[in-house]
């Protein structure tokens, strides 16, 4: 376990990982300094109260974090870096993720799963969680989804499951999931990434330090996935259609153990849904869970919120909210998906730097129309005007609204931004709420949803 006590380690970015780390460090006898770009008054009040518990703050710039000769820095998932971070690092000063400040100072060395990838890693992760938890073990289900690990290394754990994002994996040392999990690797974060190979990289790093005693999960026949599992020394297993565990028009097939888990009985629909199972099934693999208990686990399981979660129906069109689809290829995912042969897309928010192509080609036969919101819509607006009609809104409220009036009945009406949320929302969820929230009014003036 990583000693920390009289160290004096800089914790940069006060979003929930970072108060987490701060905290981690002075439980652990550091000195602590947490800074943040933004001033005392806007941070949230986790962050201010670090003061009363004894660990100071630097607000206003990340440049005027005190780097220099301090002992450890810990960068949050969201900052990137900056000349005197780079000239930190240069001098030999470790900088560190939450992630691996949480690994290295973990009380028990419980087995730890990651799963990482552009899309799914909210439902995997989530759905491994549910599979162990109904054997019986205790587990902690966190990382990029929901509460930090740092805020529980020092409970004991049956496992450990994390969601890993790409900014998480960027700053390692030492860690090493005993699985390692990667779904996929589509164009994302490109306006932070100098390009695809370094973005998958990026996600491929949490196998690098990985022994022929681990498991690296990654689909069947993707080669970028494949290359990113094989820097390490992990035992490669492959889901998907012709992999170890199979995904077949009926079943999700485990060959190893001559399992066979029928889809019809499954509480996830939908082709994507279906190689997420598959991908949980194959990180589960090592714990030898008994078939009746994942055959409980994914009846029950149900969709996660703000993933392509049926709203209400107006006037015959089906409304859905898939404000987590923050990429493209999640957006192209979920407009595939829908059992509607037609639906008006809602998109837009803070672009990535990736084309929007893909999402053409997918609304070039399903499309109704599109809505464009936020800084992306003109970019949007572009590569979609060739194959739908395009409308503009500038709030959730006129978006939704606009887009009533477009559709049909049977259509769908589908929120899946293909972007960040920041310019217009807080996060994903917020805009995800709006979204609701504006298709309950549309019901309400209309006469009533179902």
């Amino acid at each position: 376990m990583l000693a920390l006590t009289g160290k004096h380690v800089v914790v940069i970015g006060l979003g929930a990982s970072g108060v987490a780390a701060a905290r981690l460090c002075a439980r652990r006898g550091a000195r602590v300094t947490a800074a943040d770009e933004k001033p005392r008054g806007a941070l949230s009040p986790q962050a201010q109260a670090l003061e009363a518990e004894g660990i100071a703050l630097a607000t206003g710039s990340n440049e005027a974090a005190p780097l220099a000769g301090c002992d450890l820095v810990v960068v949050s998932p969201g900052v990137p870096s900056f000349p005197a971070l780079d000239a930190a690092e240069r001098t030999g000063t470790p900088v560190w993720g939450e992630i691996e400040l949480a690994f290295q100072c973990r009380a028990h060395a419980s087995p730890l799963v990651a799963v990482g990838g552009t899309n799914g890693k909210s439902t995997t992760t989530s759905l491994i969680g549910a599979l162990l938890e109904r054997a019986g073990k205790k587990v902690f289900t966190g990382g990029n989804l929901g509460e930090p690990w740092a805020s529980h290394v020092d409970e004991a754990f049956d496992a450990v499951v994390l969601e890993v994002s790409s900014f998480q994996m960027e700053r390692l040392a030492a860690f090493r999931p005993d699985v390692g999990v990667l779904l996929n690797v589509t164009d994302d974060h490109l306006d932070r990434y100098a390009g695809f190979d370094d973005y998958a990289r990026a996600k491929g790093n949490c196998f690098e330090r990985q022994t022929s005693a681990d498991v690296a999960v990654v689909p069947f026949g993707d080669a970028v996935c494949e290359k990113q599992a094989r820097r390490g020394a992990g035992r490669l297993r492959t889901f998907g259609p012709g992999g170890d565990f199979d995904v077949t028009d009926v079943a999700i097939v485990d060959h190893a153990r001559g399992l066979s888990y029928a889809r019809e009985a499954i509480g996830l629909s939908g082709g994507h849904n279906a190689l997420n199972v598959a991908a949980s099934l194959a990180a589960v693999a090592p714990f030898e869970l008994s078939p009746e208990v994942v055959r409980q686990t994914l009846r029950e399981f149900q969709p996660l919120p703000h993933r392509t979660v049926r709203v209400a129906d107006v006037g015959g069109v089906r409304y859905y909210d898939d404000s987590k689809g923050t990429n493209v290829g999640a957006s192209v995912t979920a407009v595939l998906g829908l059992l509607e042969p037609k639906v008006v897309l809602i998109a837009g928010g803070r672009d990535k730097g990736g084309s929007y192509a893909p999402l053409a080609e997918a609304m070039r036969d399903k499309g109704r129309a599109v809505v464009v919101i936020g800084e992306a819509a003109e970019r949007i607006a572009d590569a979609l005007s060739p194959v739908v009609p395009v409308a503009r809104a500038d709030s959730m409220d006129s978006a939704v609204h606009r887009a009533s009036e477009l559709a049909r009945e049977g259509d769908a009406v589908l929120l899946s931004p293909a972007c960040s949320s920041f310019d217009m929302f807080r996060d994903y969820k917020h805009r995800g709420d709006e979204f609701v929230k504006a298709v309950k009014a549309l019901g309400a003036a209309k006469g009533g949803a179902s």
